[in-house]
């Protein structure tokens, strides 16, 4: 038994060969020049990325630094605004055998600022008064601050010193003798006229005296935040 054989048009057989040369050129995968455009693409996109993370990386460490900087600034001002609200009027014997001030200060003193505090906390309940003898100075760029486990010591008596600030330029206080002496001008301005930059007693006298003012301006220059300045009201003392 013999199969009819069917003839197949030309254009099917052309068609068919037009298929067979599609799939293989679809086969054949990506150029040399589009492999290169799309690593230029993938290479370009990766460095933006990593500019935009570094950036942002560099703004939280920024951000972080400051804030630390800040709470370090805060803290300072905390302990020296409680030393200086509680001064005491209690003169005490320094190193040299002599009676001291319970406040002296000033480019002329021997520290920017010495003063007498009270409210130091004894919670151990040791043998010792609850005032404090603290001191303040410029050394290196660190301020410090000295504390004396005595009020009236001697010269084998050393300060324990602690580092308050870094990076800090200049300390300065300025000192009002009385209230009446405070005035402010028409700008809310506080006139400086009456202020002292020293505060001692006559030099020459020995055990001579001289009483608490009754407001202590301080005022601190840092290398990163430029000038601060605090304003201390003493307590009538007697």
């Amino acid at each position: 038994m013999h199969r009819d054989r069917v003839a197949v048009p030309s254009w099917v057989r052309v068609r068919e060969r037009g298929v067979g040369a599609a799939e293989k050129a679809q086969q054949q995968g990506f150029t040399l020049v589009e492999v290169l455009i799309a690593m230029a693409i993938t290479a370009f996109v990766s460095v933006l990325s990593y500019q935009t993370l570094s950036t942002a990386i560099t703004g939280i460490e920024s951000a972080r630094e400051a804030s630390e900087r800040l709470h370090e600034i805060n803290r300072a001002f905390t302990v020296m605004s409680r030393d200086i609200r509680q001064i005491a009027n209690r003169p005490v014997i320094d190193e040299f055998g002599q009676l001291a001030s319970a406040v002296s200060g000033g480019p002329l003193a021997r520290d920017p600022l010495r003063l007498t505090r009270s409210g130091w906390h004894n919670s151990t309940g040791a043998p010792r008064s609850t005032l404090q003898r603290v001191a303040y100075r410029l050394e290196e760029g660190q301020l410090l601050r000295l504390t004396y486990p005595v009020l009236d010591r001697t010269t084998a008596i050393e300060p324990i010193e602690t580092v308050l600030l870094d990076d800090v330029d200049t300390l300065e206080f300025r000192f009002l003798p009385t209230v009446n002496e405070l005035e402010v001008d028409r700008n809310q301005a506080i006139d400086r006229r009456y202020w002292q930059e020293n505060w001692l007693a006559e030099v020459g006298f020995t055990n001579q005296l001289i009483t608490p003012p009754a407001a202590i301006e301080m005022r601190i220059t840092l290398a990163d935040w430029g000038e601060l300045e605090r304003l201390y009201v003493m307590p009538a003392f007697e």
